[in-house]
């Protein structure tokens, strides 16, 4: 049964967990390894003298703080990332692990094109990023999470701010209705096969990434209007092979994912594949598109609980 200071000590951390969990996640972009940095620091809470720990919240927030970078800096991680096929795994809306939404700030570092732009960062500026903009620790709190000094802490945020922001580029935030109607065009046009259509609804500078649904080493990129309406237009082509490979016919359903509007490919309940749209100005400013079964096991568990509209494409 444990003593009743076990039973606190659990009780205290289960208190904590969803956010311990958040920041896992953005400093990883990976629920399931999120979840693995989280379990270790119970591990380590349960192992801890924590009569001598004055600030619980602030002892955990720096155990997954700094178990997350020695993932980020490990060997396997460094090879997985550097190799060119990584992409966000993406959390659907109400997904606790998404953590606070509270401000603008909060909502677009949890985005996937923020947590792929992240790549770019080293692992101390990712988590002061991190800190800084999802949780507004102060800059006195993030020297003592990662063992640096203030001016220090400051530097990192000025130079993650800047990097993040020389390749970010803005789409403010559309409402649901205006987004999920320019993705229902999107979708339509997709179906009929013709690509002058969808290329009218893409920004001119636009950008789509894919992770080919794990089967390519590297991200395929597409960086006009043409090239991402033919890779678009390909990908939503249904062939036996395709059907093969989905386990199915999917139905076409329209989401929010980690704040972004999104279609899911549905096959027998099971989310088989994911496409995030980022929109500015009524266009499609860039797309994600996520088929690595790897990825998309927590949308699938979420999706089980999930009671979702019609599809916004039935027949493919």
């Amino acid at each position: 049964m444990g003593t009743a200071s076990d039973r606190f000590g659990t009780s205290r951390f289960e208190a904590g967990r969803t956010r311990l969990a958040s920041l896992a996640y953005r400093l990883l972009g990976s629920g399931a390894d999120a979840e693995d940095a989280v379990q270790d620091a119970f591990l380590r809470w349960q192992a801890a003298d924590r009569e001598r720990i004055d600030v619980p919240e602030a002892w955990l927030t720096k155990v997954v703080t700094n178990l997350c970078l020695d993932r980020l800096r490990s060997a396997q991680a460094r090879h997985e990332r550097t190799a060119g096929a990584w992409l966000p795994e993406p959390l659907l809306e109400g997904d606790p692990m998404l953590g606070p939404a509270d401000t603008f700030e909060q909502r677009e570092s949890v985005s996937l094109a923020v947590l792929t732009l992240m790549e770019h960062l080293s692992p101390v500026e990712r988590a002061v990023y991190v800190l800084r903009e999802a949780f507004s620790y102060s800059h006195a709190e993030m020297a003592q999470i990662l063992d640096i000094t203030e001016s220090a802490s400051q530097q990192h945020v000025h130079r993650a701010r800047t990097r993040v922001a020389d390749e970010r580029r803005r789409s403010g935030e559309a409402d649901p209705a205006s987004a999920r109607r320019i993705v229902e065009e999107f979708l339509a046009a997709a179906a009929s096969g013709r690509t002058e259509r969808l290329v009218a609804l893409l920004t001119d500078d636009v950008t789509a990434l894919s992770d080919g649904n794990g089967l390519a080493k590297r991200l395929l990129k597409y960086t006009t209007p043409q090239q991402v309406a033919s890779y678009v237009r390909a990908g939503f082509k249904p062939t036996p092979a395709k059907r093969r490979l989905a386990g199915g016919a999917p139905t076409f359903h329209f989401a929010l994912v980690n704040g972004s509007p999104a279609v899911l490919a549905v096959v027998d309940h099971r989310v088989v594949g994911a496409v995030a749209f980022e929109v500015r100005d009524g266009k499609v400013a860039s797309l994600r598109g996520i088929g690595a079964a790897v990825r998309l096991g927590r949308i699938n568990e979420a999706w089980s609980r999930h009671e979702p509209d019609a599809p916004v494409l039935a027949t493919w």
